[in-house]
């Protein structure tokens, strides 16, 4: 059974839309009522699902069919208890700043009080956004390279996917066989295709196999989640009128110098 990652799941703090769009499922049984809640798109939403279930290694969401409404979505057992966790997060912050003001009104203490304040942006300021669509936990399995290039060798479940980047960048991370990162990377930078019409492999890079979760038909290219076969979800995109459709069996290519590796907050 696999153990879910909560810590990594919250990292990005309280106040994101993604934990917003987990309790509005909680409370309407409605992914596209969640969405109008937290002022995002559907898409986005299922986005925000995607991302925190990658993070936590489980599932969060799972779908209802039928019933009178024609069915709808909850959370999973592993979706209730992140959002119990982050209520107790959250009341311990609230907890943090009635202490400090209390602090702060005591004559003395004003000065502690206000380096408690400045630490506390301070670390709400390390659980980092970002805009990189695609976050996988990962484990790192080796480092290569002898010169200014390290190419990390990431594994991802039951596959692996590579990142190149720089030596300094290796050393300042600390990177080591066994560490556990978050391999980043933007969904225009994945190409997606189906396995007998690809050459991809024949360009070097990342070559991940999966089939169609989602998608998304547009004149400008057809926009895809691929699960992976450690359950993971990657966005990239295909040829418009690219003809693919859901379960189907598909591989995705993304450069290795466009893989971002990042430690957890």
């Amino acid at each position: 059974m696999v153990e879910p990652r909560y810590s990594d799941a919250l990292g990005h703090g309280l106040t994101d839309k993604r934990i917003d769009i987990l309790r509005g499922i909680g409370r309407t049984g409605s992914i596209s009522q969640a969405a109008r809640e937290a002022a995002v798109s559907y898409k986005a939403a299922w986005q925000a699902i995607d991302t925190l279930s990658n993070l936590a290694g489980v599932a969060l969401v799972e779908r209802v069919v039928g019933g009178a409404g024609g069915g709808g979505a909850r959370l999973t057992p592993q979706g209730l208890q992140l959002l119990s966790l982050a209520e107790e997060l959250g009341e311990a912050r609230r907890a943090l700043h009635a202490r400090r003001d209390m602090a702060g009104g005591a004559g003395g203490n004003g000065g502690k009080a206000h380096l408690g304040a400045h630490a506390l942006a301070g670390l709400s300021g390390l659980a980092l956004r970002t805009s990189m669509r695609n976050q996988l936990p990962a484990l790192v399995r080796s480092l290569e390279g002898s010169g200014h290039v390290v190419r990390v060798i990431l594994s991802l479940g039951d596959g692996q996917i590579a990142a190149r980047i720089t030596r300094e960048s290796a050393q300042l991370l600390g990177l080591e066989p066994g560490m556990a990162v978050i391999a980043l990377c933007k969904a225009t930078a994945v190409r997606v295709s189906r396995p007998a019409e690809s050459e991809l492999a024949t360009l070097g890079g990342n070559v991940l196999q999966g089939t169609v979760g989602r998608l998304d038909r547009s004149e400008s290219g057809d926009e895809v989640s691929v699960t992976l076969s450690p359950g993971l979800q990657l966005v990239g995109f295909a040829e418009a009128h690219s003809g693919l459709r859901a379960r189907q069996r598909v591989v995705a290519w993304v450069d290795e110098a466009a893989v971002v590796v990042a430690l957890g907050a």
